[in-house]
């Protein structure tokens, strides 16, 4: 592990002029615990309204029993399923707060559970109207589905449901292109409002508690609002405001493509270096589905610009655009940005293609000669993109810069090459940053890598609060 040479290649121009004019409001401390807070008060709030409605009472005899326990479980998965709807609407303080990737893992178990509490409220929910009647299981069945309002609805939705959980399954998952398992979940959507009408017109609570009618009405209102506006509203807003086209598409190797685009009042668009965005391209079939590729480079308030590697359809098909392309966006989203930095010193550790976003924050932080050290592993020398970018980036902004070349150790989680493998893994990372416990860190690449690059930079000292992840794949 050497640091590499700097070149005399002059800094590019667009660096001189970075995007300085938009407000970023901090989000308030209290934020964080409070979101919380709104969930389980949530989640109080359909228990005691379960138990106001005689749910306790009900569990005396085993039809009844059944039956209440079902309505208890529909509830809090119904809960579920409408925070996990707006755990995923793209609510700005929400995003600020967490980060996409922790909103998406929050998600990601809530829906789970939601769809656990969703299969026992079916089982017991039938059951126990089967103990109560004389047409027997089977008939039971028959009946719910056909005679009750609503219900042949809730079933598609279900069906819906159940189609998206499969397939969020991680060995499920990982056998789907993102593109196709992108299409396939957007079916929760469906799910969700097929399921509203049973709700309501056969729905204990819905029907007798004018308090319950207002809290659950109110919930599904704030999921609904919070989709149209900032999922659809925003979005389409943002793109008709800042008409984004394609100005330059350009080669950095056989399988990496950066993008510049330019737009109107950009300097308004509320982006920090370091964030990602949705992209849509209007080339041609396929611009319905939104990819998240980080910005390259800080953005100066006239251009923006990505850069993708080509692991799908998606990304691949960047380096066949052409320029006046017009561009639909989602964002800015992700915290990997200056605003999270709370310490003088920062390391930035990077693999792959994961320098995308380090290379836009080592332009944009504000630093003294070596506050910032920039490391960067690559399989091998052809892999490195930006090499002049990042030299001349280095020193002009007086920061270190180190460049690991080689495959990953075999034989135990390392963020090291196999060259390197004789090192433990805090160890080397000492010997390139020795005060490594004194900094901020930012951390993007592989998960694997992320996850051991994550450990040894905790096992050096530095808090976890300090060491800040996006990560792209759930």
């Amino acid at each position: 592990m050497a640091q590499s040479r700097r070149t005399s290649s002059g800094v590019p121009s667009r660096m001189a002029g970075r995007h300085t004019s938009v407000r970023h409001p901090l989000v308030p401390t209290w934020w964080r615990d409070a979101c919380g807070a709104f969930v389980w008060a949530s989640m109080l709030m359909v228990v005691a309204l379960w138990v106001i409605g005689g749910g306790v009472q009900a569990l005396a005899s085993m039809g009844t029993g059944l039956t209440s326990i079902g309505r208890l479980t529909g509830l809090v998965a119904s809960d579920l399923l409408l925070i996990q709807v707006l755990l995923m609407a793209r609510i700005p303080l929400a995003e600020r707060t967490y980060g996409q990737d922790e909103l998406a893992r929050r998600h990601r178990w809530v829906g789970f559970s939601s769809f656990n509490l969703m299969v026992v409220h079916i089982v017991t929910i039938t059951l126990g109207y089967a103990a109560t009647s004389p047409k027997g299981l089977w008939g039971t069945i028959v009946d719910l589905v056909l005679n009750y309002p609503g219900m042949l609805l809730a079933v598609a939705g279900t069906v819906a449901l159940v189609m998206v959980t499969v397939i969020s399954i991680k060995a499920a998952r990982s056998r789907l292109r993102y593109e196709s398992w992108h299409l396939l979940h957007l079916y929760a959507y469906v799910g969700v409002g097929l399921a509203l009408p049973h709700q309501l017109w056969t729905g204990k609570e819905f029907l007798t508690s004018a308090l319950g009618t207002v809290f659950w009405w109110t919930l599904w209102a704030a999921a609904a609002a919070s989709v149209l506006i900032w999922r659809v509203g925003q979005p389409l807003w943002r793109s008709l405001r800042h008409q984004l086209v394609v100005e330059e598409v350009r080669s950095e190797s056989d399988t990496v493509t950066t993008v510049v685009m330019r737009g109107r009042n950009l300097n308004r668009l509320p982006v920090r270096a370091g964030q990602f965005l949705q992209w849509r391209f209007l080339n041609g079939p396929g611009f319905t589905r939104a990819h998240p590729y980080s910005l390259s480079a800080a953005p100066d308030g006239r251009t923006l610009r990505i850069t993708a590697a080509h692991l799908g359809d998606g990304s691949a098909g960047l380096a066949s655009l052409r320029p006046g392309t017009k561009v639909l966006f989602e964002g800015p989203y992700g915290r990997l940005h200056e605003g999270v930095r709370s310490r003088r010193k920062v390391l930035l550790l990077a693999s792959g293609i994961g320098i995308t976003p380090m290379r836009a924050l080592l332009e944009s932080f504000d630093q003294r000669p070596g506050d910032v050290t920039l490391v960067h592993r690559v399989r091998s020398d052809e892999d490195r993109i930006f090499v002049n970018e990042l030299s001349a980036l280095a020193a002009s902004r007086k920061a270190r810069f180190f460049v690991v070349t080689g495959r990953r150790a075999n034989g135990r989680p390392s963020w090291l090459p196999e060259h390197a493998a004789h090192l433990g893994d805090v160890e080397a990372l000492r010997q390139l940053v020795p005060d490594v416990a004194n900094h901020d860190v930012f951390i993007c690449g592989s998960p694997g890598w992320m996850d051991a690059a994550e450990q040894a930079v905790i096992s050096s000292g530095v808090p976890s609060e300090n060491v800040h992840i996006e990560r792209f794949t759930y």
